[in-house]
């Protein structure tokens, strides 16, 4: 909405919420008609959002799976690969707690000489 001006924004605004139904009106007065803002820009899609490498998680999770032998992965090992990779980059506490337990267990096996291949 920056392209208006706010007197302008704020009728287009009124005009939306004029043009809606009853029951959506009421929704969004039970939310805040001040809080609700119906020209929000729109989020990047996930299959074209990017890490700090500048890869899509189906880049990541390919390139993933390419170092990984086809026979001793199932689709189901795919599919969690996949899962953590768009919580991580979607910054998901649970994506990283899972992650980062991951990680510390893996040094536990190291450090007790238990290391799994």
């Amino acid at each position: 909405m920056s392209e208006f001006s706010p007197e302008e924004a704020e009728k287009r605004k009124r005009a939306v919420f004029e043009c809606m139904s009853p029951r959506r009106q009421k929704h969004i007065l039970k939310k805040g008609y001040d809080e609700w803002e119906p020209f929000q820009e729109p989020k990047d899609p996930i299959d074209i959002r990017r890490d700090k490498t500048k890869r899509t998680t189906q880049t990541l999770v390919r390139e993933f799976l390419q170092t990984r032998d086809f026979e001793t992965y199932s689709n189901g090992y795919g599919r969690g690969a996949l899962e953590i990779c768009l919580g991580i980059m979607n910054d998901d506490d649970r994506s990283r707690g899972m992650y980062e337990f991951s990680c510390w267990y893996h040094e536990l096996l190291k450090k007790e000489g238990l290391e799994q291949s």
